[in-house]
């Protein structure tokens, strides 16, 4: 039986927002939240909750869309590689749109007779170098610790089976160092000068149920102990996420930050110890770009030197290089909560979904997206 049309029951839904509502005064002071997942971004937004939810409770959309930090120097390389002789390049769907600082992007590269195929699965693009013995197939691999072990699987399908023409660009990003950033802790950022969240403030954190689903709570628990903010693993329905607010406020009229597991139906505190295996197997943590929040110590996951032969980086050389922002486009400040989609000058007039400049505004889960889409809807 499908349990999750109760979460969304519209009386239930108004009565959590009163009690919210209720909490919220008297705590007294405003508390500003970010959610950091695509999935609670969309939710949000479709729902109609972000205008419902309490004048005195603000939400910042953070970077939990998986193609909105992949760095512009990342995307930039995807076209170069997909523009080489003889490769086939396979991916996700989103990513296909988004442009480099040039403004083209896969799908130009497609158009001018580069071979990019989209995938729903990495195994996928398994069964394209199958098909394909005398092309090199490339597999981007970006998301987070949600995507990375089905990814890992595959490379370890392709080592198994001597598929030599198959290989992964890793590009993952690690939620938990990216948090760090964003409370602008000065011994997080490598290179601040350039990108930083420091000047966003955040006094709680809605924590990505997926992620956490192979994670559990533990990586998360500096956010309390360091940093004094409540954080809470939510589900993606309405009610899910209005309890998990009023969890938060709860936390703060308490004056006891903790990290609490509000999404116990999927999530286990420990997480998945046998994701968790097959990661620590294939990968190893790296520092890694954001779009937003620059070089991050820690925060990537690049593959093992075990498994050079299908690693892109290695078969190809690749090394990123210093590139230039998107011109014009706000997705770094909107990704580190320093802005709204709407304050970007860009929004809606030169960037929307049909005609994007830049990720946030391409991706399904992407806040400008969201925010285009469904500002407005209001919960009936």
């Amino acid at each position: 039986m499908d349990f999750s049309h109760s979460f969304h029951d519209a009386a239930m839904c108004k009565a959590l927002l009163a009690k919210l509502d209720m909490q919220l005064q008297k705590y007294g002071k405003e508390i500003r939240f970010m959610e950091v997942c695509g999935t609670h971004t969309v939710s949000i937004f479709q729902s109609g909750l972000r205008s419902l939810l309490p004048s005195g409770l603000i939400h910042l959309s953070g970077p939990g869309c998986p193609v909105c930090v992949t760095h512009d120097a990342e995307v930039a390389t995807f076209i170069q590689l997909a523009e080489k002789e003889n490769v086939i390049i396979a991916t996700f769907g989103d990513l296909i749109r988004v442009p480099a600082p040039d403004g083209r992007s896969l799908k130009h590269a497609q158009a001018n007779g580069a071979r990019v195929q989209i995938v729903y699965s990495p195994l996928d693009a398994i069964q394209i170098a199958k098909e394909n013995p005398q092309s090199d197939v490339v597999f981007l691999g970006v998301g987070f610790e949600t995507t990375a072990p089905a990814i890992a699987g595959a490379l370890l399908t392709a080592k198994k089976m001597g598929l030599n023409n198959f290989s992964v660009f890793s590009c993952h990003k690690l939620v938990p160092p990216a948090l760090h950033a964003l409370m602008g802790s000065s011994d997080t950022l490598i290179d601040s000068s350039a990108e930083s969240a420091s000047s966003a403030r955040i006094d709680a954190f809605l924590l990505p149920g997926h992620v956490a689903l192979i994670l559990g709570l533990e990586p998360f628990k500096f956010i309390a102990e360091k940093y004094k903010c409540p954080a809470i693993v939510a589900g993606f329905e309405p009610a899910d996420i209005i309890h998990a607010l009023y969890s938060i406020v709860e936390q703060k009229i308490a004056g006891v930050p903790e990290v609490v597991n509000g999404y116990k139906r999927a999530v286990d505190d420990a997480g998945n110890p046998a994701a968790r295996a097959i990661l620590d197997k294939v990968f190893s943590v790296c520092d890694t770009q954001w779009r937003g929040l620059g070089l991050i110590p820690q925060s990537g996951l690049a593959i093992r030197g075990e498994f050079a032969d299908f690693d892109a980086k290695v078969r190809y050389d690749i090394q990123l290089v210093e590139t230039k922002p998107l011109p014009g486009c706000k997705c770094g400040d909107v990704l580190s909560g320093k802005i709204n989609p709407s304050e970007c000058p860009l929004f809606g007039k030169r960037c929307t979904p049909q005609n994007p400049t830049g990720p946030c505004m391409v991706s399904t889960e992407g806040s400008c997206a969201a925010w285009y889409n469904y500002q407005g809807i209001i919960l009936d």
